[in-house]
């Protein structure tokens, strides 16, 4: 895979935001992949034929029945002063680690671990319109809504 700098991404104003910025520490394991390998990702991983989750098909996975199996509210935690995860998320068997990808759409994919994606979820979500947050070699997934909720479940 090919990754961007963290400085070049168009989006990278999410990790620095003045009212929730990201420890430096941390900055150098939010790594972007580059616009074909985040492509390349999405259509192995998500979707052949989609560009975004607004447009996944009946046969990409996201979208079969039986994989979404619980729904909760992120937002309400967003909001707050409280920066853990919603309990919901917090995979339990996913060690800090664990390599994880934060699927904006077929451009935009990011990679990072488990501890810094918990760190850091809230700037992952500046942007909320249907990501998907995969882990490698793991099955459990989650979707985020831009209404406030995400669903976990299970490809």
């Amino acid at each position: 895979m090919e990754y961007q700098s963290l400085s070049e991404y168009p989006q990278s104003w999410i990790f620095r935001h003045r009212e929730l910025p990201v420890p430096q520490e941390l900055l150098g394991d939010i790594r972007p992949l580059s616009e074909s390998s985040a492509l390349a990702f999405w259509r192995q991983q998500i979707s052949k034929e989609a560009t975004h989750a607004a447009h996944f098909m009946n046969d990409d996975w996201p979208n079969r029945n039986g994989i979404w199996h619980e729904k909760a509210e992120w937002q309400p935690r967003w909001e707050s002063d409280d920066n853990s995860l919603p309990e919901e998320l917090d995979f339990g068997d996913w060690e800090n680690n664990t390599t994880v990808f934060f699927c904006y759409d077929c451009h935009n994919v990011i990679q990072t671990t488990w501890g810094t994606f918990r760190q850091c979820w809230k700037n992952f979500l500046f942007y909320d319109d249907e990501p998907l947050l995969l882990g490698r070699r793991r099955m459990q997934v989650a979707r985020f809504h831009s209404d406030g909720t995400f669903e976990i479940g299970v490809r």
